[in-house]
């Protein structure tokens, strides 16, 4: 997973950070509401963890800015615990919420299952939109310009978590993890000539190129 942990306590932040990454899952750090924003605009994540104290924004104000946006599905992770504030943090809009002090591997269990929620929902088929790029999930077609784009089976994968994010940098981690179910082997060239190929059947005749590399990080479509 992918997971953006914020949390302005440091020492529960790179904790929380390197006991994740221990089991093998990406973590971003950030210490506030607003850096939180930020990131969830430009970079796909799977899940959030959010603290509810927060400086400058609370993490109640967060969940209350994404509302209405695309967004990953969030975990509100709180010293401020109990039924009455429990019941405001899911009104608020988050999809679970654990108090501080808590057991990691009851964490753990609950970011896979949220992850795991989503990805099933994900997958219940609708056509998806990149400017003149579709995608239907359930004929599993791809059309640019309203002309057929023929793609392999990993390919069509890779180009379905990139529409689902798009505008956001997916990197080559999550990329992994979710077309090929493995974690990314830095020593490997796969993801790159998937995406060469990929990039050379949507974007090739066309004006506008759609699927741009970030240096070092991964790919953005939009």
């Amino acid at each position: 997973m992918r997971i953006l942990i914020v949390e302005d306590d440091r020492k529960v932040s790179h904790w929380l950070g390197t006991k994740l990454r221990a089991r093998g899952h990406a973590c971003s750090l950030v210490e506030d509401g607003e850096r939180a924003l930020e990131a969830l605009e430009a970079e796909a994540f799977d899940v959030v963890v959010l603290d509810q104290m927060l400086p400058h924004m609370s993490g109640l104000e967060v969940l209350r800015r994404l509302h209405g946006r695309n967004h990953p599905p969030v975990m509100i992770l709180s010293a401020i615990d109990g039924p009455e504030k429990r019941v405001d943090g899911l009104r608020a809009g988050a999809d679970d919420y654990l108090g501080k002090p808590f057991h990691f591997d009851e964490l753990l269990v609950r970011l896979e299952l949220l992850s795991r929620r989503t990805a099933t929902a994900d997958h219940d088929g609708r056509i998806l939109y990149v400017e003149d790029l579709s995608l239907d999930e359930i004929s599993r077609t791809v059309r640019r310009a309203g002309r057929p784009v023929e793609l392999t089976d990993k390919e069509f994968k890779l180009l379905n978590v990139l529409m689902r994010h798009k505008g956001q940098t997916v990197t080559r981690t999550m990329l992994f993890e979710k077309v090929w179910g493995y974690a990314f082997a830095p020593q490997t060239n796969l993801i790159d000539v998937h995406m060469s190929k990929l990039r050379a059947k949507i974007d090739r005749g066309h004006a506008r190129a759609l699927l741009q590399t970030v240096r070092a990080i991964g790919y953005v479509l939009g």
